[in-house]
């Protein structure tokens, strides 16, 4: 075999057991980086196809680099400014008090249990100071906390990471220094350069930025062009700023995309969702690389010492900086134990560490394993505990009841009026901006976004919803997004209302095994609701008692009543195809009333005009707050 095939062989197998890795680790439920950090050991260790230093030589480390800045860019676009107003006292003291402690205590962690020389301990703690935000996003998701912890976790773990980039760079730096003898100047540039990374990179970011929305604004660039041209300043931006100061880069693209996220003149969604794509693709590739830097042997070669050293930074370091960088801050005591047990470590520690492995050769060589180490139990053991621990905290509902309902229709609109009235936290998600702004108009809280992206996953505040409704007007969306949420909040908490013709076919084709529980009655399809909303009907709010039961009820309107939800106190109970209905005393349904002048039609509707003709009404005979048009 040519030197070309065996190149060829080698970057497959990279693509296939990265994207295999991850799809591998969706279906047994784990998380991803356990499965691809396995699978690249094994495949360096014992299979020998992969050598990413035969294969990529010279530009593994800047290739590296520039992975990570495109990485770090898209969870800049998950950054929203406004969200500072609350968390900033704690999130700079973890940024800087919490940052100086857990780079002193992992150091001296390093130097005394894996008994490694003082000069590569403080350049190893300097790298550990990085949290892993590819992990925390998607555990975020999965706990749901409520309060400041969630926001404050994902501000770190993407704030963090050029921070811990640039302070070991400094901290290589200036033990070159002091080898040197030059201890003034050590100090000198080590502050200078946290001052020159600072500036330059946010000099650099801003600019790009602010060039990248003039340019899309002034209509300079195509559509067809704007994802490759984004793709060309973030790169263009990085390599510049770095040329202006070491590891300024990864500062500039964090900046990039914090600014883009949080400019209101030009659309980014398309943006978003093409580097949601690359970054899933970066991930499985850079885990699989460096990972296969790694022979499981120097793993074992650490015996005890390393899972001993992620103890220490999970029981001591952790703990102390949270609480010593949190003082006078504002954080609860629950939040502070929360924050103090969730700290995993990701893609920008292993791929920091592999850059300072290779600049430091045989005396940093247990840097990789060590961080490897670090990364596999830390995620394994604040994956399994986290959520079960902010439950006990009282920061995570175990039974949330809020809704995320797919589309923000004159029926979704309605509904979510309805329901918030009695309490219940409601998210409606969609693409179109004319139901989006009626949305807002309204006072309903809505995001701007499609169901199907990675965006909404970052976008949408998840605290206390604990049930989805796919409710779009495309069938097949409600499908891959029932098939999506289903993992996050179970088959029996996903629901979607089909079309006209899509009922019986969910009952009865592949697609069942996909899509949400029938939402609804039986006759209830998006057509029937929708085009009873045009011809005058409102969702009305009944109040149950001993005197007005469902006999009362049922006499009352006839067969022009069609319940949708059953709310109890603080529960809410929706109606599914499948559901049992039988309200008592003191508990509330939400119904679609019909007119008794009005006929109803279940076919499809050609009519894509938005009406306002849905209401949120309540009876005379019941006490249930009223509703306005939207």
């Amino acid at each position: 075999m040519d030197q070309m095939d065996h190149f060829m062989k080698m970057l497959a197998a990279i693509l296939v057991l990265g994207v295999g890795a991850q799809w591998l680790a969706w279906r047994l439920r784990i998380p991803a980086i356990l499965m691809l950090l396995t699978t690249g050991c094994v495949a360096g260790s014992f299979a020998e196809f992969i050598s990413p230093d035969e294969m990529f030589g010279a530009l593994l480390q800047p290739l590296v680099s520039l992975s990570v800045g495109l990485i770090l860019f898209e969870g800049g676009l998950n950054l929203r400014l406004h969200e500072l107003r609350k968390i900033w006292k704690p999130l700079l003291g973890l940024l800087t008090v919490g940052a100086a402690i857990t780079w002193f205590g992992a150091a001296l962690a390093a130097h005394f249990v894996l008994g490694i020389p003082a000069s590569v301990s403080l350049v190893l703690g300097a790298v550990l100071t990085v949290t892993g935000p590819t992990v925390i996003g998607p555990l975020l998701r999965e706990i749901r906390p409520s309060g400041q912890v969630g926001v404050i976790a994902k501000w770190e773990s993407i704030a963090i990471d050029p921070i811990g980039a640039t302070l070991a760079v400094l901290v290589f730096e200036a033990i070159a220094s002091i080898r040197a003898a030059e201890y003034q100047s050590a100090t000198l540039n080590a502050i200078q350069g946290f001052a020159g990374t600072a500036i330059a990179g946010a000099a650099v970011g801003g600019l790009a930025a602010k060039l990248l929305v003039e340019s899309f604004r002034r209509f300079w660039i195509p559509d067809y062009l704007q994802n490759p041209m984004t793709l060309l300043y973030v790169v263009a931006s990085f390599a510049g700023a770095n040329m202006l100061h070491s590891e300024a880069g990864l500062v500039a693209v964090t900046v990039m995309g914090v600014l883009l996220a949080n400019q209101r003149h030009v659309d980014v969604h398309r943006i978003i969702e093409f580097k949601e794509s690359l970054t899933v693709l970066l991930i499985a590739t850079l885990f699989i690389v460096l990972s296969s830097r790694v022979p499981l042997q120097d793993v074992a070669d650490l015996g005890w010492r390393g899972p001993a050293f992620v103890l220490l930074l999970i029981f001591v370091v952790r703990p102390v900086s949270v609480w010593l960088s949190t003082l006078g801050t504002g954080l609860s005591r629950r939040e502070r134990v929360f924050l103090s047990w969730f700290a995993p470590r990701g893609i920008v520690a292993a791929a920091v560490s592999s850059m300072f492995a290779l600049r430091m050769g045989e005396s940093g060589a247990v840097m990789a394993p060590a961080t490897l180490v670090v990364i596999l139990m830390t995620v394994a053991i604040y994956g399994l505990t986290a959520a079960p621990l902010a439950r006990r905290l009282g920061l995570a509902a175990s039974d949330p009841q809020g809704l995320l309902i797919a589309g923000a229709s004159q029926m979704s609109r309605a509904i979510a009026r309805a329901l918030s009235k009695e309490g219940i936290r409601v998210v409606l998600v969609d693409t179109r901006y004319q139901r989006v702004a009626k949305a807002r108009e309204a006072g309903l809280n809505v995001c701007f976004a499609s169901i199907l992206s990675e965006y909404v996953m970052n976008a949408v505040d998840f605290e206390g919803l604990g049930r989805f409704l796919a409710m779009t007007s495309n069938d097949q969306i409600n499908t891959l997004a029932a098939a999506r949420f289903r993992e996050l909040f179970g088959a029996q908490n996903v629901m979607q209302l089909p079309r006209g013709e899509a009922r019986q076919r969910l009952e009865t084709t592949w697609q069942n095994r996909l899509a949400g529980r029938c939402l609804f009655g039986p006759k209830l399809t998006y057509e029937f609701i929708d085009s009873a909303l045009d011809q005058g009907a409102t969702i009305k709010t009944t109040r149950f008692s001993q005197v007005f039961t469902m006999e009362a009820f049922r006499a009352h309107y006839g067969d022009r009543v069609y319940p949708l939800f059953l709310v109890d106190g603080a529960r809410v109970h929706v109606i599914a195809a499948d559901s049992k209905f039988n309200p008592r005393a003191g508990q509330v349904v939400i119904s679609l009333v019909v007119p008794e002048t009005t006929t109803v039609t279940s076919g499809p509707s050609d009519s894509t005009v938005l009406s306002d003709s849905s209401v949120v009404t309540s009876d005379a005979i019941v006490s249930a707050p009223p509703g306005s048009a939207s």
